[in-house]
């Protein structure tokens, strides 16, 4: 243990990983965000020894003063220090070929030393879901009361072993992943990064300092138009996800009691549908 540490200096581990639960690099620039406008430091490492497929994460050969160097892949962890109360502990590198188990047991051996209070992983995957709204953004947590019926069945990834064995180890975990549109293939997504820090704010209780990725969205989104000004079929197939997209929001408006708001998002989507001739289809 840090004896050193103030209760509560290290109140979560937040964890990204690189691959298959991390589309458009969304949840890793989360942490390299975080990196990048805060202090930190380097603080552990899980060695690639045992872990790694070298054909799939290979070592990248450097030159450092005229010497070569080889990079094995590894995970790093570091101290963010977001102000003088809180520190927070991340972990990120690609996601381990082999032996998840062993791997998520250092992870939490690490979190252990630190005494953190939970852990939070960060994810994003491709989605049926328009560029043009708020990307859907999902929340797991081993809080059975916050628990959700539909949560996903079927392969999982790194960040889902690790909250399973956190939380068999005793630490609150939650999960946080957005969904990035398919449609605009693997080009790094500002938008996504955004949204996910936006939400570990709400989380941390602590407004996040957003940096320059506002502005990167915002460029983000204007590309993506401009490619649909370019592809007619494209711009129909998003056009309908929008129209989904309301449509799901106007449900969960409904539900939540905001009728209000739900009736406005209907008037909204009706004349979005008339201005994109929505009458002629409806009625094909």
């Amino acid at each position: 243990m840090r004896e050193e540490a103030a209760p509560h200096r290290y109140p979560f581990l937040i964890a990204a990983f690189e691959g298959w639960n991390d589309a458009c690099s969304a949840s890793t620039n989360v942490i390299r965000h975080l990196l990048n406008y805060y202090p930190s430091q380097e603080v552990g490492t899980i060695a690639s020894e045992g872990f790694y497929d070298y054909q799939v994460a290979r070592p990248m050969l450097c030159h450092v003063q005229g010497r070569r160097n080889i990079l094995w892949p590894e995970t790093k962890f570091y101290e963010v220090t977001i102000n003088t109360e809180i520190t927070l502990l991340v972990e990120t590198g690609p996601e381990p070929n082999y032996q998840w188990s062993e791997f998520c047991r250092q992870s939490i051996h690490l979190a252990e030393d630190y005494d953190v209070q939970g852990i939070i992983t960060l994810g994003s995957m491709f989605a049926d879901c328009p560029h043009t709204r708020d990307l859907p953004i999902d929340v797991l947590s081993n809080d059975e009361a916050e628990s959700n019926p539909e949560d996903h069945s079927g392969p999982v990834g790194i960040p889902t072993v690790l909250d399973a064995l956190a939380s068999q180890a005793g630490f609150q975990t939650e999960a946080i992943w957005v969904s990035v549109p398919q449609y605009l293939g693997s080009d790094e997504c500002a938008l996504g990064s955004l949204q996910l820090l936006r939400c570990l704010s709400k989380k941390l209780g602590i407004a996040l300092n957003e940096g320059d990725l506002p502005v990167k969205a915002e460029h983000w989104k204007a590309q993506a138009s401009v490619l649909l000004r370019c592809n007619d079929e494209l711009a129909e197939y998003v056009h309908r996800l929008e129209v989904e997209s309301d449509t799901k929001a106007t449900e969960r408006l409904q539900q939540n009691g905001d009728v209000p708001a739900a009736e406005e998002l209907v008037r909204e989507a009706e004349a979005f549908l008339k201005s994109m001739g929505g009458h002629d289809t409806a009625s094909s």
